[in-house]
């Protein structure tokens, strides 16, 4: 059928055509009204919120992963890069129990976030949790931080983390490494007791198969395996950080976290490499 054909069916027969132009127009109409719009964000910085566990598995003999469910789906949780959330629970002393936490899904997520936490046997808030049953409740506010992170603030990241530590150092680099116009460099120096104590070691790992031209990813073990270990051995020393991490400069910083004793010497190793202030962020 020509274009003057069709014209002209159309206008031989538009009142048979009508009602299938309306039923078009609010079929379309249903459709734009009830596609899934952008809700405001689960976190407010000034009230404590609950959420429900939904999932808990632990990944280690003493480290947990959380998944806890937003209150819609097509909500997300709110947390910018670097920044943290805290959790208020009750103690078995009936007091008020806050720890700061740092998710390691990223707000991209819709409708849960999830969280990594070590199990310490004297730890007040990690006890609430390793107690906790799905369905349960945790009140939490946020966000919170001093860190405030923009594509391409710097040329080269370097990080030095301990134990659970990784996961701000994770929320980061997977933010960079999921921005195409990121071209920040990122080194992960990871300090653990064990192999097995290794945490996101396959999340690392496929990043580091993907990204291998922006991330690099050097693990110390206290304890390493007796045989086949290609890490360092020990604690993480200056000498590890001089030759791995890079060098201070222009657009070079070193984020750390991990142990208070940890962070302690670390800081030590990069006064004394000559890493200034102003290029140095502890979580």
């Amino acid at each position: 059928m020509s274009v003057n054909e069709l014209v002209t069916f159309v206008e031989r027969n538009w009142l048979l055509l009508l009602p299938v132009v309306v039923l078009v127009l609010a079929l379309a109409t249903v459709l734009i009204l009830n596609r899934p719009k952008d809700k405001k964000p689960f976190l407010n910085p000034s009230e404590f919120k609950p959420l429900p566990l939904t999932e808990k598995t632990y990944i280690t003999h003493n480290t947990v992963r959380l998944r806890f469910t937003l209150p819609d789906p097509n909500q997300r949780l709110g947390l910018p890069i670097g920044q943290h959330i805290t959790f208020l629970a009750k103690g078995e002393d009936g007091n008020d129990i806050y720890r700061p936490y740092t998710p390691v899904s990223d707000d991209d997520q819709m409708g849960a976030v999830d969280f990594i936490i070590k199990i310490y046997p004297q730890g007040k808030m990690s006890q609430v949790i390793a107690k906790m049953q799905l369905g349960d409740t945790i009140l939490m506010k946020g966000p919170k931080g001093r860190f405030t992170y923009s594509p391409n603030m710097v040329k080269h990241f370097g990080m030095l983390a301990g134990g659970t530590g990784i996961t701000p150092m994770f929320q980061v680099l997977n933010a960079i490494l999921k921005d195409p116009k990121d071209r920040t460099r990122v080194t992960l120096l990871y300090g653990n007791l064990t192999e097995d104590d290794i945490l996101l070691r396959k999340e690392l790992n496929q990043l580091v198969a993907m990204h291998g031209d922006r991330l690099s990813v050097y693990h110390v073990l206290n304890s390493p395996p007796t045989s086949g270990w290609q890490g360092g051995s020990g604690f993480i020393t200056k000498e590890m950080i001089a030759e791995h991490l890079p060098s201070p400069g222009v657009g070079h910083m070193v984020l750390r976290c991990g142990p208070t004793p940890m962070m302690t010497a670390m800081k030590q190793h990069l006064d004394a490499l000559g890493f200034a202030e102003e290029a140095q962020f502890q979580f």
